[in-house]
């Protein structure tokens, strides 16, 4: 099929990575189904690549931390014909703390948006496509998913969360016609940047290089996501970094990410 016989889902598509993402689907001619809680957004955004890149949108208000939305979104889009090709999975929350300086409701609403959001997504969305012989998956995880980070604990056990559900799926899928990969960016110059920095002032002392165009890591999501790569780290910093995570022992990384994170935050 034609990229313009595509269809791709897009989670956490208001605003960040998720809007530059619909906005790199757009252009390569794929329609587009858009979702997140903010409707009015969805459809601004929804016009907007209408009218420049002449393609069909739907717009989808949900709320995927909810028990159930990704069965109820499936179950619309079946009302309207729509067949989800390509499922990106973006949609994502942070809260940057002491851990301990948080309350339970914060750290549950990191785990039912990020990671059981994530997956009801995924259990829900991938089975198509396996007997249909062809999709592609992007799930948006983070640098933050190779190393522990103090002060992001919970953030960053949901993105070694995707990380590892992708690595797993991606062998798993191998040879069926549906890849799955997983975007893991640095810190990047997003709405959710802003609301962290506004939480911890040396966040937005950040030297410019650490922090990315939202545009180039959209973009190189898209192509990773579209050559069936399985892990896509933009950037040549976070690529080092993640490299170096790797092959770092386990007792010595946390050392350093600790002393860092503390001197940092």
């Amino acid at each position: 099929m034609s990229k313009t016989d595509h269809i791709a889902l897009i989670t956490g598509a208001s605003s960040g990575i998720g809007a530059s993402l619909a906005r790199c689907f757009a252009k390569s001619g794929h329609r587009l189904v858009l979702v997140a809680r903010s409707a009015d957004k969805l459809r601004e955004l929804a016009d907007e690549l209408g009218t420049t890149h002449g393609v069909k949108v739907w717009v989808q208000p949900a709320d995927l931390a909810q028990p159930g939305a990704a069965k109820a979104l499936a179950a619309a889009l079946r009302r309207k014909k729509v067949q989800v090709d390509v499922l990106v999975n973006n949609a994502g929350v942070l809260e940057q703390g002491a851990f301990t300086g948080m309350n339970a409701a914060a750290h549950e609403q990191m785990i039912a948006l990020n990671v059981m959001g994530l997956t009801a997504m995924l259990a829900t969305f991938v089975p198509p496509m396996q007997t249909r012989a062809f999709g592609r998956v992007l799930n948006v995880a983070s640098i933050a998913a190779f190393q522990p980070v103090p002060t992001l604990a919970t953030y960053a056990a949901t993105k070694a969360y995707v990380l590892s559900l992708t690595e797993s799926l991606a062998e798993e899928l191998k040879g069926s016609g549906v890849t799955v990969t997983a975007l893991c960016p640095g810190v990047t110059a997003t709405a959710m940047l802003t609301n962290a920095a506004q939480a911890n002032a040396q966040l937005g002392k950040l030297p410019g290089f650490l922090v990315g165009d939202v545009d180039a890591v959209a973009a190189a999501g898209y192509r990773a996501c579209m050559r069936g790569r399985v892990i896509e780290v933009p950037g040549v910093v976070n690529l080092a970094t993640t490299l170096a995570s790797r092959s770092t022992p386990k007792w010595l990384l946390r050392r350093v990410t600790g002393t860092v994170t503390r001197r940092a935050l």
